[in-house]
């Protein structure tokens, strides 16, 4: 997969992209991330990248005129008339979550615009943007960080990327469902015991007790997930 993030602020990737399952990914040919600061591609001597809002208010807009070129200039190698896939990080997107994550990481391509400061001009979501994705129900400075989550989220459910793919469907979230409570050595620890069952044996069991744990916990800290698998699948989670 290839992902190219547009950006003013490039060097705040620079860290996380050398870290981790992240780094690892990119060090094995599975995922590359181009950094291009669209304040290369404004049109004044200035490099200015905003300006005042049309009609007034408070605040900056990001010019439609920088992110326009830049997106050009990456999306030009693409077949005619076929857009990537591309992403403004904004407040008024979809909320990101696992879902949303699997179904990008069946792309070959993605663009990431970061929205800054009062958002941007409207005609870069009308025509460069396909999608709108939201961290969630708050404002934070800028879409790098919303970016890095997204990048993080989707390079782990890339082939390859991770040594245990069974990890990826015991994970929270990806059965509709928190995961189930995990334990390591030592057995006992300042008093506290690993459940009798885990050290059992007996499969079968263990991966009912999982099972159970994890309805039972999704239903005390995230109850909505409860009624959202009852509604995708049918299961009787009650």
């Amino acid at each position: 997969m290839r992902i190219d993030v547009l950006t003013i602020f490039p060097e705040l990737f620079i860290s996380p992209l050398k870290t981790s399952i992240v780094k690892r990914a990119i060090e094995k040919n599975l995922l590359e991330v181009v950094l291009t600061d669209f304040r290369d591609y404004a049109v004044d001597k200035h490099r200015r990248v905003d300006d005042y809002p049309f009609g007034g208010g408070s605040g900056m807009v990001l010019k439609p005129e920088p992110i326009f070129r830049a997106w050009e200039s990456i999306a030009g190698d693409l077949e005619r008339n076929k857009k990537p896939r591309t992403i403004l990080l904004c407040p008024q997107g979809r909320v990101f979550n696992q879902k949303l994550a699997l179904e990008l990481a069946q792309e070959k391509r993605l663009i990431l615009i970061c929205g800054h400061y009062e958002g941007v001009d409207e005609r870069i979501r009308n025509y460069l943007v396909t999608d709108e994705i939201s961290l969630g129900d708050y404002i934070i400075t800028g879409g790098e960080l919303g970016a890095l989550v997204l990048i993080d989220a989707v390079t782990r459910l890339l082939p390859g990327v991770l040594g245990a793919e069974q990890s990826l469907l015991e994970e929270s979230f990806s059965q509709g469902l928190l995961e189930y409570p995990q334990y390591t050595r030592p057995r006992e620890f300042r008093g506290m015991e690993v459940p009798e069952i885990l050290l059992s044996g007996n499969h079968k069991k263990i991966e009912e007790w999982r099972q159970e744990q994890a309805i039972k916990r999704t239903k005390e800290r995230r109850p909505d997930l409860i009624s959202s698998s009852k509604k995708g699948n049918g299961q009787d989670l009650a």
